[in-house]
């Protein structure tokens, strides 16, 4: 099978843009149709993300390359809400779209395996976001696991939320902790490089922080990155531009509530506003110098 890096090139050029949608399904911002046909029981949520991030699916595929489950959405209806899941994961899998599962996994030994196994040959989605706290000990597993299958992993390095830098700014020994874990994620990229230049390991990296962004990309020329904070969290797509390498590559630019829910709960011509949302955001992420060159490819 194709690297992983080179597989989630392709998918953004074929697509021509860098915009991943971002599945994450909120019962109040629902539907009203889609919640009364399946009640709010915990079943019935679990079938009514399904139905609706399925449906998404069918909108967005013509559209985007890559799409990214939040997992703790799901996770939150019980047994159900973890079927449904898999069943959203097989739907964009048949539409050919690189699937992020964002679950901000770790731990170490077996316990980091069973995660690993559990999204990379149960799930089977493509890559999952992990978190670097435990060190290399706990990259491992994931990384064993991915491998194999050509998969691959977004470390959290610079994140989106305002509270982010408590820890992740901490000046350590002359330079903030983010950077300390970007630099270990440039050298487990460099371990399994693509044809594309770009490494199996990714770094998550919050677009709400565009001089982080700047520095950390100059820092990671073969890293790709997984930018959140675009749309609905203040980011702007200007603030994006930096995430990108000179060719317009390297970066997947998600967006989540702003393309997902951008109708009233009683709309029912909701699946054409989601499709406007997303070549509204298509078209501003073009507007960037690097992002435009997809354009042209």
């Amino acid at each position: 099978m194709m690297h992983f890096a080179d597989r989630l090139i392709a998918a953004v050029r074929a697509k021509r843009t860098p915009l991943s949608v971002g599945l994450d399904p909120r019962w109040d911002l629902l539907p009203e149709s889609i919640r009364a046909r399946h009640g709010e029981t915990l079943r019935g949520r679990a079938r009514a993300y399904e139905e609706f991030c399925s449906r998404v699916l069918d909108v967005v595929a013509p559209l985007v390359g890559v799409v990214k489950p939040q997992s703790a959405f799901f996770e939150a209806c019980g047994p159900a809400g973890m079927t449904a899941l898999w069943q959203v994961i097989r739907r964009a899998r048949r539409h050919g779209l690189i699937t992020i599962l964002d679950a901000k996994r770790n731990d170490i030994a077996s316990t980091a395996e069973a995660y690993a196994e559990a999204t990379f040959h149960v799930y089977e989605a493509d890559a999952l976001t992990i978190n670097p706290y435990l060190g290399r000990e706990s990259i491992e597993p994931f990384l064993k696991a991915a491998r194999p299958s050509s998969r691959g992993v977004f470390v959290l390095t610079r994140t989106s939320n305002p509270g982010g830098g408590q820890f992740q700014d901490l000046n350590c020994g002359g330079k903030p902790l983010h950077v300390h874990v970007g630099e270990a994620i440039g050298e487990w990229s460099r371990e399994n490089l693509g044809q594309s230049g770009f490494g199996d390991v990714g770094a998550v990296v919050g677009a709400t922080k565009p001089a982080e962004l700047r520095d950390l990309r100059a820092l990671l020329p073969n890293v790709l990155f997984l930018v959140p904070g675009y749309g609905a969290q203040g980011a702007t797509a200007a603030d994006t531009a930096s995430a990108f390498r000179a060719d317009g590559t390297g970066a997947v630019i998600n967006s989540a509530r702003a393309t997902l829910f951008p109708f009233k709960p009683s709309d029912s011509a909701w699946e054409a506003a989601v499709a406007t949302a997303t070549r509204a955001a298509i078209q501003e992420l073009a507007a960037n110098t690097a992002a435009a060159r997809l354009e042209s490819a």
